[in-house]
């Protein structure tokens, strides 16, 4: 794998980092070249507290299916917090939705208010970088978001995703 510093990129450009479990990552940002895992592009830097794993965040979010057809590469949407309530969650410990029963509609996929603990692995990965008052979009893989299984009705299988994730709370 090859790193790249940012220091010799135009600060004008988009601070993008590649996260991937299996590459140590420094808190400062970098590219790291990846196959699969979590790709975050920081929209505003945050000046806060950075999450440990274990500790539980209060998120704000919005989830898309990712279309490469889109400039943004944002598909349909899938689910927001926005208007709905934060989102808390413990993060870094691993308890991925695999098939549990989060819907409260059809319309929108409610892992809060159902269950509070879980949160999608891309999550544990890309949070994990953020600073509170940080907002990023977090490029998903399929295997760090609902992965072979999807979520049926609302994620297709092998769904990439992306995120729009503003970090607001630690504890």
């Amino acid at each position: 794998m090859r790193s790249f510093s940012l220091a010799s990129i135009s600060r004008a450009t988009r601070n993008t980092t590649r996260l991937n479990p299996f590459t140590p990552q420094s808190r400062n940002f970098s590219f790291t070249q990846a196959i699969m895992g979590v790709n975050k592009t920081i929209i505003t830097e945050g000046s806060g507290a950075i999450p440990s794993n274990g500790q539980t965040v209060t998120i704000e979010y919005t989830g898309y299916l990712k279309d490469t057809n889109k400039p943004d590469n944002k598909g349909d949407k899938f689910d927001s917090s926005v208007g709905r309530g934060d989102f808390v969650v413990k993060i870094g410990v691993g308890q991925v939705i695999k098939g549990t029963p989060a819907f409260r509609s059809s319309e929108t996929l409610r892992e809060n208010h159902v269950d509070a603990n879980k949160a999608i692995a891309g999550w544990d990965e890309g949070v994990t970088t953020m600073k509170v008052g940080e907002k990023a979009t977090l490029d998903i893989s399929p295997d760090y978001g609902y992965g072979a299984r999807g979520f049926p009705g609302h994620i297709p299988a092998n769904s990439s995703l992306i995120f729009d994730v503003e970090l607001k709370n630690v504890k």
